[in-house]
């Protein structure tokens, strides 16, 4: 029996057994980290550029883009030097900032999708109160109260979470360190602990979730009410980047950690890990680039801005 006070490290799951899928792996992990920084700090750098895009959506797509670009910098670079140096090792300190780091992004990410769901909802079905009721100092406001309340989230997962002790040892079934696979390690007589922890955080999530129905339901009730074909379908088709993230990010969340054991497999929870937790910081900027024209053009003008300089 391990106690966590003897627990220096912990081993994390290896993406590979041979040195070929190892070094296949780096090289993956490195291109999707490549794609996921230049298409978020492409975003980021046309939205802050771009004087025409200063609107209540693009900033708060300009947040969402931050917190996709600390996902993927908290998660893939220790996958990437483990797969390289052929190692399963992370510290106990790191374990626990990449804990921290994960879990502040996740949960700032899906209060930022909330806050937009209610930016989407304002300009259908109160499009006359929208400048009124997303000012500049309302936005502000609303996107510092997601990451301040990410910010405690995290903090108060992370210190329960590493507050139990660990009496199963340090091996976790994830290429990552996470909340679920480190309380699978703690001693059992510390479940009702464990249950108030995840308690919090349901209670947090359903509550943004049912926000997020209820304002869609509203969209859909005023978009169908729109006379014009061609009315309702512009209406819808700003909603679309929107849902298509936000499926994206709950989906692949939902199904990882909701999914029945009977279905459990050591492979299928390592590639829902990936999707869930690797993906989406790549797709985002894609999704919102290829249905806006206003962000297709900035970025574009970025680019060859760029070249015209160099």
């Amino acid at each position: 029996m391990s106690n966590s006070s003897s627990i220096r490290h912990f081993l994390l799951l290896a993406l590979a057994d041979t040195r070929q899928l190892q070094l296949l792996h780096f090289c993956l992990l490195l291109g999707i980290s490549l794609a996921a920084l230049l298409g978020n700090g492409l975003i980021i750098s046309a939205v802050a550029c771009g004087h025409h895009l200063h609107t209540p959506m693009f900033f708060f797509l300009l947040n969402l883009a931050l917190t996709d670009l600390g996902s993927i910098c908290t998660t893939v670079p220790k996958a990437m030097h483990n797969s390289l140096w052929d190692t399963r090792s992370i510290s106990y300190e790191g374990c626990a900032a990449q804990v921290f780091c994960f879990v502040f992004c996740a949960a700032t990410e899906f209060y930022l999708l909330t806050i937009m769901c209610y930016d989407r909802y304002v300009s259908i079905c109160k499009p006359l109160h929208y400048g009124t009721l997303l000012g500049s100092r309302a936005c502000a406001h609303m996107a510092a109260a997601a990451w301040a309340s990410g910010f405690l989230t995290t903090l108060l997962l992370t210190a329960y979470t590493f507050s139990l002790p660990l009496c199963h040892g340090n091996a976790l079934g994830q290429f990552y360190c996470e909340i679920p696979q480190i309380l699978k390690l703690t001693c059992s007589k510390h479940y009702l602990r464990e249950f108030g922890l995840i308690a919090v955080s349901v209670c947090l999530n359903f509550g943004c979730f049912v926000f997020i129905v209820f304002s869609y339901v509203q969209i859909f009730r005023a978009v169908l009410r729109i006379p014009s074909e061609q009315g309702r379908h512009k209406a819808f088709s700003t909603c679309l980047p929107h849902l298509a993230v936000l499926s994206l990010f709950l989906g692949t969340g939902t199904f990882a950690y909701l999914k029945p054991p009977s279905i459990s497999s050591p492979s299928l929870d390592l590639a829902l890990s990936v999707l869930y937790s690797v993906v989406p910081p790549v797709l985002n900027p894609l999704i919102y680039s290829l249905r806006n024209q206003e962000l297709k053009a900035a970025v574009w003008r970025l680019i060859n801005g760029w070249f015209q300089e160099h």
